[in-house]
Order: structure tokens, then sequence, then C-alpha cells
């Protein structure tokens, strides 16, 4: 069988945590779009391992797959892979052949377009992911497959590369031979580059017809989990366009993004969910608390002081910054108009609701119930960012729930969770019509209160 998870809200919920958590009963961990701006952190015996690209089920020695929906920068993969052969790991991850492959050129091109769209600005993370995607579409790209034939990669590159230096010359001013670039725009040197790359995907033998390979270890009885990065709402088509990421976190992601069936996918969908709400980027946020300087619009946020008072908080306690950035991100109360939209959009089987801890302490705990837009209540997200821009929270509170021995509660079990924090969980479990299968009150595994398994 299968079990997918998917981000609920913007990302940064905490997926790494769960696929590890749970890859214990599990042959094979498949990413199914994104490339290395999914930072993911895993806390394993008391080791910390930050992953951008190898899937999160490597610490735990399982098969990882990246899918044909993903992007791949082969530099980042390799450099992953050989910190974690230093750290004492074997990983073993294979590569769809039909992934598409991300060059310098979409490096240089992604932070200067980000740069020119100014409001329009998706807070992206510079790492080509965007742009690779665009020639993904545009029928330009180069594939995975395409780097173990050298004919056909370098035919690939002298189709592409000249339309990238034509772009920086014409539309950004930049002479793409400018010593800053690096021989991003040099044909000759991307080739040799990208062909040692090919060389030893197939040294190592690493690369897959990614369907097929799933396929066959699920009938042999195998169990495979599909991990999403991102979060639904930065799905490109469900999302907050144009502040969205440029692939589907979305269940129906995992099934384009693996070549594996919608039937075969749809049998287990966990939602990710963080106890409040977090972001890295700009555009609308209704349950704002405080604002980030360059990142949330003008007369965006809550701007009183107890609100900027516990936006710091939640941020210190939460470690609320970037795994790939290292900016601060933007927090909020829980927006469960967003989680409905998820739970829709996925189908969502069970939930893990992870950051439980942060909000302890804090007097009273609120959640964004619903919406007001012109005078009506909305229960979901509007179809346009514009609307949901316009759209202003109703909140629901809670009493606070203290800070305890959260260690003793993982031993303890669910009744040893303070009862106010029980009450907001089940809320959440009414509200988006899905059991709570996990607890996250701390960074490790052994910090996750396991109520289901999937």
């Amino acid at each position: 069988m299968t079990v997918t998870i998917v981000g609920a809200q913007l990302g940064d919920e905490g997926k790494g945590g769960i696929v590890d958590l749970y890859g214990e009963g599990v042959d094979v961990v498949a990413r199914y779009q994104g490339g290395d701006n999914a930072g993911h952190t895993v806390v394993h015996g008391g080791e910390e391992y930050k992953l951008s690209l190898v899937p999160s089920g490597a610490v735990r020695g399982t098969v990882g797959v990246l899918g044909n929906g993903c992007v791949v920068n082969p530099a980042v993969l390799f450099e992953e892979l050989d910190g974690l052969r230093e750290r004492g790991l074997e990983p073993d991850v294979r590569v769809a052949e039909r992934a598409h492959v991300v060059f310098p050129y979409h490096r240089v091109l992604d932070g200067i377009e980000e740069d020119e769209k100014e409001e329009l600005a998706a807070g992206t993370t510079g790492r080509g992911i965007g742009p690779t995607y665009e020639d993904k579409a545009g029928r330009r790209g180069v594939r995975v497959g395409d780097l173990l034939d050298p004919e056909t990669l370098r035919t690939r590159l002298e189709y592409a590369v000249p339309a990238k230096r034509a772009l920086l010359e014409a539309v950004y001013d930049a002479d793409p031979d400018a010593e800053r670039f690096d021989g991003a725009f040099d044909v000759d040197a991307l080739f040799e580059e990208y062909r040692a790359y090919g060389r030893r995907l197939q040294e190592e033998e690493m690369t897959v017809n990614c369907g097929e390979f799933l396929a066959e270890r699920l009938d042999e009885g195998q169990e495979v989990m599909l991990e999403g990065a991102q979060g639904t709402a930065i799905d490109i088509d469900h999302g907050v366009y144009p502040y969205v990421t440029s692939s589907n976190p979305t269940a129906g992601g995992a099934a384009t993004g693996t070549g594996l069936p919608p039937s075969v996918v749809g049998g287990e969908v966990v939602g990710i969910v963080k106890a409040y709400l977090s972001r890295v980027g700009t555009g609308p946020l209704p349950t704002e608390l405080g604002a980030v300087e360059g990142q949330t619009p003008e007369g965006g946020g809550r701007r009183d002081p107890d609100s900027r008072g516990i936006a710091e908080y939640i941020r210190e306690e939460g470690g609320e910054y970037g795994t790939v950035t290292g900016r601060p991100r933007r927090v909020g109360w829980l927006d469960v108009p967003m989680l409905r939209h998820a739970a829709r959009a996925s189908g969502f089987t069970g939930l893990a609701v992870n950051h439980l801890d942060v909000l302890a302490g804090l007097e009273e705990v609120k959640v964004g119930h619903a919406y007001e837009l012109d005078g009506e209540e909305l229960l979901t997200m509007p179809p346009t960012t514009e609307r949901w821009g316009d759209c202003e929270a109703v909140f629901r509170r809670f009493d606070g729930w203290p800070d305890v021995d959260w260690s003793a509660v993982v031993e303890e079990g669910y009744d040893a969770v303070p009862a106010n924090a029980r009450t907001y969980l089940e809320y959440l479990s009414d509200e988006l019509g899905a059991p709570v299968y996990a607890v996250g009150v701390g960074p490790g595994r052994e910090d996750t209160l396991v109520l289901r398994e999937p």
C-alpha cells in the first residue's frame, strides 16, 4: 500500500519528521515534486540532519526515490549524499530518468527574475526551481536520462543555452560571459560538468523508470511512502498564486509525479499541520501576528504591541527560520479555512499536528475559524489571492495550556496531553473530518506521540 504525506499549509509543517517517524515501517520513500528548495530537518539519536533534496527516509536507511515530478540539481544531490556517507550513513537514492535537471543558468535567472518582479515576488529560494519547471513546460528542458547520453545532452544544451543567453542580454542587460556567472551560460563547460554527473549516476546505478520501479515494489508487497514538498497553499494550481511554488504539493501531484495511478496513491493521505501558521515570502496572511520586514505587505499583519510580542515568542520557541534560506518566517494563528481547503483538495484520511509544544505557556491561543468578506462568512479560501487578501479573520479563542514535561507525555500517551491542548486538537479533527494520527511536541523522532499508524 501507499501513504502520501502532504503539507496542509504554506510549507515548513514538519513533513520530514513525520516521514522519518513513519519510515520504520516503509520500504521506499518517493519524493513526487519540488527540488532543493524543500528544506527539511530530521533529528535522530541526538543528530540533526538538514536535507533539501534527498528524501527524508534516507536517515533510516530506507530506499529513497526522486520522482519524475521533481527537478534535480545533481551538484546538490551528490553533496548531500556524500555528507551523509561522511556521517556513517549509507543512503540508497534512485532518480527518475524523467525528472528534469536544474542548471546554473536556472539559478542565475531565478535570482534576477525575483528582483525584477518586486511586489509579485514569490519569496523564492533562488535555487533555480521555477525556471527549471518553466523549461519543462516549454519543452526545452533537460532530463536526468539525457545526462546518460552525450549526444542527446549536447543537442539539448545547444538548443536551450542560446535562448538563455539572449534572455539575459536583451531583457536584463547583462553579459552572459561575465566572470560573476562562472560559466553558467557556456555550452561546453556545462556539457563537461553534467556529463560527469551522468557518468556518476550510471556508475552508482541510481537512475530508474520511476513508475515501473515503484509499481514493481508494490507488486512485491512492499510499503511505499510518497513525500510531498512545500504545502497546499503554495500549490501552483490550488495555492495563493502568484506567491506559490512551481509544482503540485497536493495529493494529486503524487500520481503525476511518480507514475503511479490515483487509485494507488489514494490509500492513506496524511495532512501535516503546524499548530500555528508560518510562511517565508510575501503575499497576504489574514491571521498574521506582527510583521516581517520585506515580507509582510503594507498594511498586513496585526500590528498591535501584544501581537508583535506573541509573534516573537512563537518565532523563537519554534525556530521559525527557513531551513534553506535562514530567513525569519512570518508567523500567525492557525488558519482553519486554509486547512479546510487543503483537506478537500487532497482528501486527508488522517492528520499529524506538529509544534503543539511551541504554543505552551500562552494564556490564550486563537485560531482563524472563518473569514469575513463583504459582510459574508467564508469557511474556506476564496479562489483568488486578491480576494483572500481582502478577508478578515474571524477568530475563535481557546484557553492556553501549560508547558509540561513533553517527553513524559509521549511515554504516557494521549491522556497526558494537557486538557486544553486536547480540546484544541479535537477541534481541528472535527473541522477537517479526519482523525489525529500523531502529535509532535519536539524536534526529534522520540518527541512525537503516535496515536495511529497509517
